[in-house]
């Protein structure tokens, strides 16, 4: 989230797994490692939104970067504001040293204020050699790399119950109107086909992204996110009427649209795979299966498991994304210790680290998938990486947070109301276009 160099990288893994990652052979690409310690006695703060399981995987990362290079390392959880966290801490002299930040918006945003130190050149012959373009023009900001993407999201994964869908004699979907069809078959059946977490506006986002990225293809997904065409244009109008005849259907989303409205993502979840099931199939990204999982004590790939958000049309199967970048601040007490840290989470051995652990994926091509625990992580991961450019980061994450990140305004209310009446895309599309030239300022 990698098949070149595997026996390299296979003897390498067990070696991280046993040393607390170790270096790795003679191109170790972090310089100040290789087992001399050379950064012994200096510490490094990072700071970001990871709690709870997250950051004790994380720990795990910065432990072993410890262990190569004799850096001590302190994490500090800004919970989700983290812009507004960071900014008060540069304020008061207190600047982390490295920000796993969670948006490419934010990451722009910290850039244009100066807060950023470009990645030096080590850090970026790293990022060439592991990471596909895409990620790369992601932790840019006109032209200069400013953020290392170290975890990613994949948010174009439909999960199911194998037991409803056999139950209903269908096979997991090739196409976006087989899936509504085999939804229609589903249900027919006695279980709706669909869990919608409408009262989570950011849910209805992912699904208009994945929607629009396969009908409308790349170029006019960038245009889009950019607000370089307009919400108004024809291909937003097609992708909310394609959304809309599922969204309209009640006998396809469980208790229909007022159903739907309130029900939240982990509910949405609870509703395919809890107790009392109400739906046998939940869209969202690779972290529905640690709900299902943690919450509902699923096996994943056995009561549990997903297909790739089918392609709409002509189109090709989407792979919308999020995900983490670290990043270095100028303000920080020991920008060099930071910088190393990022080189260090650059590279295969740092991703192995976190992947052994479970919930994470790597955008890194050259991490081994065997680096994964279970088979439907690594197929989650592969699926990721095999999509090479033609991923596209999250939409609304891009936008400008009036816009694309506000519970109760801009495009989450003017989804939700979609929702609720999906009766006039064309409608729809003209309020999303007044919101967002309101947020992008044009």
């Amino acid at each position: 989230m990698m098949r070149r160099r595997t026996t390299l990288l296979t003897g390498c893994t067990a070696l991280v797994l046993a040393l607390g990652a170790t270096a790795c052979g003679s191109g170790d690409p972090v310089s100040a490692g290789g087992g001399d310690k050379a950064l012994s006695g200096q510490s490094v703060t990072v700071a970001g939104v990871w709690s709870g399981s997250e950051q004790k995987n994380f720990q795990k990362v910065l432990d072993a970067f410890t262990e190569k290079t004799g850096a001590t390392t302190q994490f500090v959880s800004t919970g989700d504001n983290v812009s507004t966290v960071v900014g008060s801490k540069i304020e008061g002299g207190n600047a982390p040293d490295v920000v796993m930040v969670p948006q490419v918006g934010v990451l722009k945003q910290f850039a244009d204020q100066g807060w950023l130190k470009p990645l030096d050149k080590n850090v970026r012959s790293t990022v060439g050699t592991n990471f596909a373009k895409v990620w790369q023009n992601y932790g840019s900001v006109d032209g200069t790399l400013y953020g290392l993407y170290f975890k990613a999201a994949h948010k174009s994964t439909v999960w199911y119950s194998p037991e409803a869908l056999e139950q209903a004699g269908v096979t997991p979907p090739k196409t976006y109107d087989a899936m509504l069809k085999d939804g229609q078959t589903i249900s027919d059946s006695g279980l709706a086909a669909f869990s919608v977490a409408g009262q989570d506006g950011w849910t209805l986002t992912d699904w208009f992204e994945n929607v629009y990225l396969s009908q409308a293809g790349p170029e006019k997904y960038d245009a889009l996110a950019a607000h370089e065409i307009k919400w108004t244009d024809p291909t937003v109008v097609e992708a909310l009427t394609t959304l809309g005849k599922l969204f309209k259907d009640k006998q396809l989303v469980a208790g229909g649209q007022k159903g739907a409205l309130n029900t939240d993502f982990p509910g949405s979840v609870e509703k395919v795979f809890g107790p009392k099931a109400e739906a046998a199939m939940v869209y969202e990204g690779d972290f529905v299966a640690g709900v299902a999982k943690d919450q509902f004590g699923r096996t994943i790939g056995t009561d549990a498991n997903f297909f790739p958000f089918p392609p709409v049309g002509d189109g090709k199967a989407p792979v919308v994304s999020g995900g983490d970048a670290a990043v270095v601040l100028k303000d920080g007490k020991n920008s060099k210790a930071g910088m190393a840290l990022v080189e260090y989470l650059a590279t295969p051995e740092a991703a192995a680290v976190w992947a052994e652990a479970g919930g994470f994926l790597s955008p890194n091509k050259e991490l081994d998938l065997s680096s994964y625990g279970d088979d439907v992580t690594r197929a989650t991961a592969e699926s990721l990486i095999e999509a090479g450019d033609s991923v596209r980061f999250d939409m609304s994450d891009q936008a400008p947070a009036s816009f694309g990140g506000t519970k109760g305004t801009g495009e989450w209310k003017i989804l939700q109301d979609f929702l609720r009446d999906p009766a006039d895309p064309k409608k729809t599309a003209a309020e999303l276009e007044d919101a967002a030239a309101k947020a992008y300022g044009n």
